[in-house]
């Protein structure tokens, strides 16, 4: 099983930004991460 680039801290955080009201695409762009990432 591959290892996660984000620790559940960092992952969480990601989450709480999107639920806050954040597009989705801006969350990804600020965090590094793909929007197919973010889904899965």
């Amino acid at each position: 099983m591959k290892r996660s680039r984000f620790n559940e801290e960092q992952i969480i955080g990601i989450l709480k930004d999107q639920e806050a009201g954040m597009a989705t695409a801006d969350v990804c762009r600020k965090h590094g991460v793909s929007t197919a990432t973010f889904y899965k």
